[in-house]
């Protein structure tokens, strides 16, 4: 089955990491934008009338800051446009100090049933120095109001003078505050952010300290039991995102907005990062892609082992066959050879040690 994701580029204020398209001097045009993402999905839906979908992710930006009438009209028009699974998955991005009681009433109503929230340190002082708009108090008033419900909390390594203490913190307050699922994310400072100066400068910990953070955090969020099952995604059995699980299974998607991507019928596209020009092309009648491509043969192949090699399943050997015609061990010998300290094929599948996944990249390379 295929997943929906919808942006909303609004929030209150931008973090210093930030390099998403979100927007918080243009919060006065969300009545118009929504009104295009409702049109821009009828005319999605026309296209895919035929397509099952088994997820729906709402991310940003930050959803949670504006008006949930917003979110609640945007999950109708997809239930009401696409061909939705008996019981979806619908996930909501939340930044803590921005839920309520009446948001969370209505987005349960509306249908949602996975929540994301944003908490990434559980220091104050290094929360202000990101631009966070919350506080760790706000986190837990966040979290004991999501109490029983499926949720993921964010959590960020490579921070400013971040040790193994202040990491164990973070993640330890995720675990005690009832998430089913932890996004562990290494930062990576992007030329155009403001935090991007303090990589220049030497302000933020090497390679090197954030690979031997990580690796702490992975051994601590297991002994939690939150089991790694992609890179930066640890789950209680059985709370894996879907929604995120098709992604790396090179599933399809429609992605709805500003900056959206999908991936349908072998063809990536990709939306305006520009919130004006997303809104006149869809008031015109007009897609508001700025790039198109088809993806054919050896890509399709390439982002396959790509995806699948970043997660704990890695690659069915049986599954790499039916899609390609080949058998993956006589078509990598060689790879497989010169990577082999690095790789575990057993069990019918091909898969990076886990210890050796935090630096995968290098490892997929030989690969394509």
């Amino acid at each position: 089955m295929s997943g929906i994701y919808v942006h909303v580029p609004f929030c209150k204020s931008k973090c210093t990491y930030c390099d998403f398209a979100s927007y918080p001097r243009e919060t006065g045009k969300a009545e118009l934008y929504f009104a295009c993402l409702y049109k821009e999905m009828k005319a999605r839906a026309n296209q895919y009338r035929k397509k099952k979908f088994d997820t729906v992710y709402i991310g940003g930006g930050t959803p949670s800051f504006v008006d949930e009438k917003f979110i609640v009209g945007a999950i109708r028009q997809i239930k009401d446009k696409f061909d939705l699974s008996a019981e979806p998955e619908i996930t909501i991005e939340i930044n803590p100090g921005t839920l309520t009681e009446e948001k969370l009433s209505a987005y349960k109503a509306a249908g949602v049933n996975r929540f994301s929230l944003g908490l990434q340190s559980a220091d104050d002082r290094m929360l202000e120095r990101l631009n966070r708009i919350h506080t760790l108090e706000d986190y837990l008033s966040a979290a004991e109001m999501l109490k029983g419900e499926n949720f993921n909390a964010d959590a960020l390594v490579g921070l400013f003078d971040q040790t193994e203490k202040d990491l164990e913190k973070t993640l330890s307050v995720i675990a005690d505050s009832g998430a089913s699922h932890v996004s562990m994310y290494a930062l990576k400072p992007e030329e155009g952010t403001p935090i991007f100066s303090s990589y220049l400068n030497g302000d933020l910990p090497d390679e090197d300290a954030v690979a031997d953070l990580y690796e702490f955090g992975v051994k601590y969020l297991k002994s939690r039991g939150f089991d790694r099952y992609e890179v930066s995604n640890f789950a209680k059995k059985g709370c894996e995102s879907r929604h995120n699980l098709n992604y790396w299974r090179r599933g399809e998607y429609l992605g709805f907005g500003v900056a959206a991507s999908s991936h349908a019928d072998n063809r990536r596209f990709t939306n305006t990062e520009i919130i004006d020009e997303y809104i006149k092309c869809i008031l015109s009648g007009h897609f508001a892609e700025i790039s198109s491509e088809e993806i054919t043969g050896d890509e399709i192949r390439s982002e396959y082992l790509m995806l699948a090699l970043r997660t704990e399943a890695g690659v069915d050997h049986e599954e790499f066959r039916r899609l390609f015609g080949k058998p993956f061990e006589a078509t990598f010998k060689e790879v497989l050879k010169s990577q082999g300290k690095y790789m575990d094929i057993s069990g019918g599948r091909a898969r990076i040690k886990p210890e050796y996944l935090f630096v995968q990249n290098s490892i997929i390379i030989s690969f394509m």
